[in-house]
């Protein structure tokens, strides 16, 4: 309670209380956000606040955000943060703007981590039957589920938590046979044997998205093939084709020699060498410099198209002949312009080879080990030990020109972390090929945040081999496909849609729980199996297969969502994920993609912008900054932050975001403590009758709002974050709040000058809750409770209309004019203040020597200019007159600044001449002793003594 002091005598002191109560608030000045937010998280979920809002919204137009699924494996870390906070703040400001915006939150449950974590437990999966190993895997996805759904909500995330999806669940796992059976039918699905992403150390094949690129050293070698059969245009006497490969463990499945039909390859012969040997024309120089050719002749050059089917003898087995190709995958960057081909270690030497006729050799297991297949020396080596023996064998026979290590990007598992190695094996794949045209026109109308990923999905789909959806695997969909006596596999809608019934009454388990006949529609035949006898696929679907068929598991099924949906938002990763496998599931199914909108994030790293890792010791768990500061603050980081691109987050960027937010935190505090006594309902004041620089302040906060809102509907959260700053920093706590001590402190309780102005801090603090639930919602319900407004919860309001006024234009142009002056004074102000001339402000006499328009415009702002400036006294005078020691500025402007005559008074803290006037309150200055007597008169018998 603000108290100031009425009259002294002697020893004796005599104050007032202000029975206006201002200054002060149970609005804390601290939010002790830890403890509050949880609690208030109950109180939301108690009385369903999110429900509610659902309710509100009905029958409005929708928008639907579709929540890519985390992969339930852990306690969520900050990336999880930044990814589930940017979709509440959408969802959230959706919701207040006029949309039906429902939020389901998903999980994907199936995969090799979460069979690895059962490992890691000690399960013996051998022990167990498939149905039963795969129940543990369930109650363990579960278990991860309820972990991070606790760890999403305590970040004050809203939606349908307790109605998620998840992948395992029956239904989705039906929907999910669906989409697939409807790919059968329109024959995008067929089984092959082509080379694949394979992990040895998962025993699996990878799609794209599962696999994660690393730079590695491998040893390079350079070698020799003898020809023997140089069809007229080589020696076979004494001619080598000399080939390179960054992969030695492949030679034993060597099978050929591409080289390019439009290149120049010379046949060189070095000085002292009888042999003769054949590179690439422009490769000569560096490799005879490679190999120590210090002479050499250039025989005769050929075109590489003269070389195709000259055959080579293979270096390790010589009845092997190597047929030279033409490809069109062969650089002049490195090498010798031959490469080494082995068609089942390679997408491109397997269509080489396939297009040649060659056979597929695949001399290494599953575990990536050699077979017998490789010969005796590589049998049961694994793969990359087999390096040493190849260059060893190379050596021996004479053939090795030079081996050196060589640095290149190598692909590795995203989950065991290890390399992997192309191989051909038979899987199912769905064809991308038969549809890359409708995919490409239906990226075309999408929209992208950041407008670059349109470009970077479109590369991808473009240049994207046929998606690999099986995996040899147990934890997940199966495959349902069913083979007959012969062989042969049996897709059909019957089948398909009886099997995918089966899922949705009793799950996916019951694929590993029946026979193939209890598993078929009743009376069941098939010209492949005239005896009645079927077996079951036993590979499983493709994760990315799972989340991808989520628009028909989850969209379509939900009678309030929509399919498309309005927007997917993920990291920038799923562009070669979740944005591609549901994207081409959606076209193959319906034509059109699952989504109207795509934006995506960076990744976020530490602060030396590294990778997070428990090994290196860098990662900042959210529950640790929500337990030291609140989950607000990390809700405020997300806003403040760049996501376009890789976010760096340390301990200390929070540190930073809470003085944000103790400065927004302090300014409402400030507008609540002010607007106290006051009752929209009975105080406010229409605009046409507001004072001047109170109508400014409307039509400023109105833009803010205006501004806020267009930043929310097009995802500009760093702006939101700028702007709010910038407004509460600038507009309020520099200016107008200045001011307006000046005025709810001073003046007559219900004067028309300070109701003026408790309309317009009324109406911003109302307007920043509003604008600040999609992000802080804890904060902002804290601040409702103090507001008279019809809604027992922020969350169940609208957010607040844009307003424009009569001859707002040319109110802001004054003013901005005013603001202008303002600048220079406080420049001449601070230069007094520097000089000792004065301390506060208040302690200013201050003369504007002006030009005719600037004190026309002065005039024209019908306002209190002494007051805006917040000084003591104040005189405007011609700019002819200015004296030289006056501080001159463009514009018209030239300003003295004087210490103030007179003495301070203690209720209005100016320097006033005429302080003492009224002998009954003779400390107070004559314009406070006025509205003392007016506002207490009982001022002097309710004095209390100290």
């Amino acid at each position: 309670m603000r108290s100031f002091l009425l009259y002294k005598k002697g020893e004796k002191r005599m104050r007032v209380k202000d029975t206006l109560n201002l200054g002060k608030t149970k609005f804390p000045m601290r939010g002790n956000l830890p403890v509050r937010e949880a609690e208030r998280q109950v109180e939301w979920e108690e009385n369903k606040v999110y429900e509610r809002r659902q309710k509100l919204n009905e029958g409005k137009p929708s928008f639907v955000l579709h929540d890519g699924p985390p992969y339930a494996n852990g306690n969520i870390h900050m990336g999880h943060a930044l990814n589930k906070i940017t979709k509440d703040i959408i969802v959230r400001s959706k919701s207040m703007m006029g949309f039906r915006a429902p939020y389901v939150p998903g999980w994907d449950t199936h995969g090799l981590p979460i069979e690895q974590q059962l490992k890691k437990a000690g399960v013996d999966r051998k022990a167990l039957s498939v149905a039963d190993f795969r129940e543990k895997c369930r109650e363990y996805a579960l278990e991860q589920v309820d972990k991070q759904r606790a760890d999403f909500k305590r970040l004050g995330v809203a939606g349908e938590w307790d109605n998620p999806y998840v992948t395992l669940d029956p239904t989705f796992e039906a929907q999910e046979i669906r989409v697939f059976g409807k790919m059968a039918e329109a024959g995008l699905i067929y089984k092959g044997k082509k080379p694949v992403f394979w992990s040895w150390s998962s025993e699996s094949a990878l799609a794209e998205a599962e696999v994660e690129y690393h730079d590695v050293t491998s040893p390079s070698a350079f070698y020799a093939e003898k020809v023997i059969d140089g069809k007229g245009v080589l020696d076979e006497s004494k001619t080598y084709m000399v080939v390179w490969t960054t992969t030695p463990w492949t030679i034993p499945a060597s099978e050929g020699i591409t080289l390019d039909k439009g290149f120049d390859y010379s046949v060189v012969r070095p000085e002292g060498e009888q042999r003769e040997f054949v590179l690439a024309t422009d490769l000569v120089a560096e490799n005879a410099e490679r190999f120590g050719w210090d002479n050499y002749k250039i025989v005769k050059t050929l075109k590489g198209a003269d070389l195709e089917n000259v055959l080579a003898e293979h270096p390790f087995y010589p009845k092997r002949k190597l047929v030279t190709m033409l490809g069109d995958f062969v650089t002049l960057d490195a090498g010798t312009g031959l490469v080494h081909t082995a068609p089942g270690f390679g997408e491109d030497d397997f269509n080489v080879g396939k297009q040649y006729g060659l056979d597929i050799y695949v001399p290494v297991d599953d575990k990536g080990y050699m077979t017998d297949d490789a010969g005796e020396d590589f049998a049961g080596v694994f793969y990359e030990d087999a390096n040493q023996i190849a260059l060893d064998k190379l050596k021996a026979a004479g053939l090795l020109l030079k081996h050196m290590p060589y640095e290149h990007s190598y692909p590795f598992d995203w989950r065991t972390k290890k390399p992997i190695i192309f191989r051909a094996t038979p899987q199912w794949f769905a064809s991308v090929d038969k549809i890359r045209t409708d995919i490409l026109g239906a990226i075309d109308k999408v929209k992208f945040f950041p407008s670059w990923g349109q470009k970077r999905l479109r590369n991808m789909i473009r240049d994207r081999g046929d998606w690999v959806i099986s995996r040899q695997r147990v934890w997940g969909v199966p495959l349902p496909i069913f083979y007959g006596e012969d062989g042969e596999a049996i897709i059909t809608p019957e089948t398909v849609g009886h099997v995918a019934d089966l899922f949705e009454k009793y799950g996916s388990n019951i694929w590993f729980q029946r026979e193939a006949k209890d598993l078929l529609p009743a009376d069941f035949t098939s010209k492949h199996s005239p005896n009645g006898k079927f077996t079951k696929e036993t590979d499983i679907m493709d994760v990315w297969f799972d989340s991808g068929s989520s628009h028909q598991g989850v969209l379509a099924q939900r009678d309030y969502l929509t399919y498309p949906s309005d927007l997917y938002l993920e990291g920038s990763d799923q562009y070669r994920g979740w944005f591609n496998s549901s994207l081409i599931t959606s076209v193959a199914f319906s034509g059109m993609a699952p989504y109207k909108q795509v934006l995506s994030q960076g990744f976020t790293l530490d602060g030396q912008g590294r990778k997070m890792s428990k090994s290196l010791g860098n990662t900042i768990v959210p529950a640790k900054v929500i337990k030291q500061m609140g989950a607000e603050i990390i809700r405020l980081w997300v806003l403040s932050v760049d996501s376009s691109a890789d976010v760096r987050v340390s301990m200390d960027s929070f540190k930073q975001i809470s003085e944000a937010y103790r400065k927004v935190r302090n300014t409402i505090r400030f507008l609540l403590a002010n607007t106290t006594d006051f009752d929209p309902a009975t105080d406010a004041v229409a605009f046409d009758e507001m004072e001047s620089i109170d109508k400014y302040m409307e039509v400023m906060v109105n833009n803010f709002t205006k501004e806020i809102l267009d930043d929310y509907a097009n995802y500009n959260f760093m702006d939101i974050y700028k702007k709010l700053l910038n407004f509460i920093t600038t507009s309020l706590s520099s200016f107008y709040l200045d001011v307006a001590k000046d005025v709810i402190y001073i003046e007559q309780e219900n004067s028309h000058k300070r109701r003026s102005m408790q309309t317009a801090l009324y109406d911003v603090v109302v307007r920043l809750a509003k604008l600040l639930t999609p992000v802080m919602p804890h904060t902002t319900e804290e601040i409702w409770k103090y507001l008279k407004e019809p809604e027992d919860y922020v969350q169940l309001a609208e957010m607040p209309p844009v307003h424009h006024f009569n001859n707002e234009v040319k109110l802001l142009q004054k003013w901005d004019s005013f603001m202008k002056i303002r600048s220079d004074v406080f420049k001449s102000l601070e230069k007094a203040r520097n000089e000792k001339l004065i301390g506060k402000s208040f302690e200013a006499h201050l003369t504007l020597y002006v030009a005719e328009d600037v004190k026309r415009n002065l005039a024209a702002l019908d306002t209190d200019v002494r007051q805006a400036l917040i000084v003591s006294a104040l005189e405007i005078k011609d700019l002819a007159v200015a004296p030289n020691e006056a501080d001159k500025y463009n514009d018209g402007l030239a300003i003295v600044v004087e210490h103030a005559e007179g003495k301070v008074c203690p209720r209005c803290r100016m320097i006033k001449t005429d302080v003492g006037s009224d002998p009954d309150l003779p400390l107070l200055c004559a314009s406070c002793a006025v509205l003392v007597k007016g506002n207490y008169p009982e001022a002097l018998q309710e004095g209390l003594e100290e």
